[in-house]
This record gives structure tokens, C-alpha cells and sequence, in this order.
């Protein structure tokens, strides 16, 4: 896997290099690129596809500079003016930095693809971004919660991964999410900074700047979500100038894992049309 040194620390990412349209993956809390594992393998045939792991939590290099969703959104434009990637189709599940980021930095994107995550004010989202908060603002905190996630018989519970997802994730890709936290002091210092500076306005802020993103925008929402409010998915299709809203059934949060077929379809056919 190649890394990339930026401002706040070490990246590292996957890339299948090649000359087809960009698409930048970016996940959500407590995981990494690998929750993209089954689209990056689909859009591959056709397309250069990257994915950072971001420090959130599963990364495997801890920080130089303490993480917060503010370093992290100008992280991710960093990542993309260091490796000059233009034309970019910039897909993100989970979290909301994307949108912040296409609001403030959308000199390299062409689209914009929202896939069940954060916004407005539902930040932290749902009970489980709430416990993670909580985590890491009690001392000790953050182990205990890493500690119990990591019971393989919790992890179907609405508090854990049975939030996010229909169906199991492999127990040995949630064992590579949690291992950074588990096994690194260095990596649990980088959640709980992180979880202790989120902004509760930030997602507020950049709904506002998201309707002057005047180029072609997805959301892609679960209809099954327990996290993400579904009405959420149709206020930030309203709001972007050129923004449109695709329900896809079966699935939570992390649709690259309930129905990854569909979802890269999805993003198939939004890449290729026409601007």
C-alpha cells in the first residue's frame, strides 16, 4: 500500500493507478479503505479508483498533528492537490467531510457522489456517534468501547456494527478496523482528539456552501437506515444546484456493504454522464 507524508502526518491509500476517470473513495468512523473493498474492486475494471484511510480511528500511523474533522477536511484537499488529482468524482459514505470539502475546495472535483452520511445537524449521527462521543470524553473511555466492539457476539447490536449494516461484516475486516485502536496508545489519542472536537455546526456550514456547487451531484441514500434520517438524503439533492437523489432498499449506513453491486452501478453510470 503506498503512503503519502501531508502536513499532519502520514496517509497511506490504495490505488489501482491506470488512466480512467478518478474516483476518490473516503470512509467513515473506525474503518478503513477496506469498506470500499467490493466497489473499488468493481470500478477498477474502468476507472483509476483511490481510497485514504483516513485517522479516524483504524489508521495505522498515528498523527503527527492531533486530528480533527477540521485538520481532516483540509487533509483530504491536500491529499488530492499532492497526488494532482483533477476531474475528480469525490465519493464519500459515513461521514460528512466531502461536503465540506467540496464547499470549500472544489478547484479538482467534477462531481460529487453522497452515500448515506452526516449532515445538517445530525452530528454526531445516531446512537452510536453519540456513545463514541461519549467514549472519548471519559477517561479510559475509548478502550472500553474498542474492548466491547470487539466481542464478535455484540457486534450485530443497533449500538455497533449492527447499525450500519443488514448484513455481518467479515469478522476478519472488523478486526482490521478496531486492531490500530486495540493495539496503539498513539492511535487511541488520535480518536479521542478527533471525537472531542467535533463542531456541531460544521455540516450546517457546509449544507450552506454546497448550494454554489454548481457541477453534477448523487446522493445515495438507505431506506433502511438506522443512522442517517431519510429525509436528510432528499434536503441535500434539493439543495445542490445540480443534485439528485437515488433510494436504494436492503440496506443501512454502509451500502458499499449491504449492496455494493448496486452501489457501483450506481456510481458507474453517474461518472459517465455527460456534464
Amino acid at each position: 500500500m503506498p503512503d503519502i507524508q501531508l502536513t499532519a502526518g502520514t496517509v497511506e491509500y490504495d490505488d489501482t493507478g491506470g488512466d480512467g476517470p478518478i474516483v476518490v473513495l473516503l470512509h467513515g468512523l473506525v474503518h478503513d479503505a477496506t469498506v470500499w473493498r467490493k466497489v473499488f474492486a468493481d470500478l477498477r475494471t474502468d476507472h483509476r479508483v483511490i481510497a485514504p484511510t483516513l485517522p479516524y480511528g483504524a489508521h495505522r500511523r498515528p498523527m503527527s498533528r492531533p486530528p480533527t474533522p477540521d485538520l481532516v477536511n483540509e487533509l483530504i484537499a491536500e491529499f488530492l492537490d499532492r497526488l494532482d488529482l483533477t476531474d475528480v468524482t469525490l465519493v464519500e459514505g459515513d461521514c460528512g467531510r466531502a461536503q465540506t470539502v467540496a464547499a470549500r475546495h472544489p478547484e479538482r472535483l467534477a462531481r460529487l457522489a453522497l452515500v448515506a452520511c452526516e449532515a445538517f445537524d445530525n452530528y454526531p449521527p445516531g446512537l452510536p456517534g453519540k456513545m463514541i462521543g461519549a467514549a472519548c470524553r471519559v477517561p479510559g473511555g475509548v478502550s472500553l468501547l474498542v474492548r466491547t466492539l470487539g466481542l464478535k457476539p455484540l457486534r450485530r447490536l443497533p449500538v455497533g456494527i449492527g447499525a450500519l449494516t443488514k448484513r455481518p461484516v467479515p469478522d476478519a475486516v472488523v478486526d482490521g478496523w478496531l486492531r490500530p485502536l486495540r493495539t496503539d496508545p498513539a492511535i487511541r489519542r488520535d480518536f479521542r482528539h478527533y471525537g472531542t472536537h467535533v463542531r456541531r455546526g460544521e455540516l450546517l456550514e457546509a449544507a450552506e456552501g454546497l448550494r454554489g456547487f454548481d457541477r453534477p451531484a448523487l446522493v445515495v441514500w438507505a431506506t433502511e437506515d438506522l443512522m442517517m434520517p431519510r429525509a436528510h438524503g432528499r434536503r441535500l439533492a434539493e439543495l445542490l444546484p445540480q443534485g439528485r437523489l437515488v433510494e436504494v432498499e436492503d440496506t443501512r449506513t454502509l451500502i458499499a456493504e449491504d449492496q455494493p453491486e448496486l452501489l457501483a452501478s450506481l456510481l458507474r453510470e453517474f461518472i459517465a454522464e455527460k456534464r
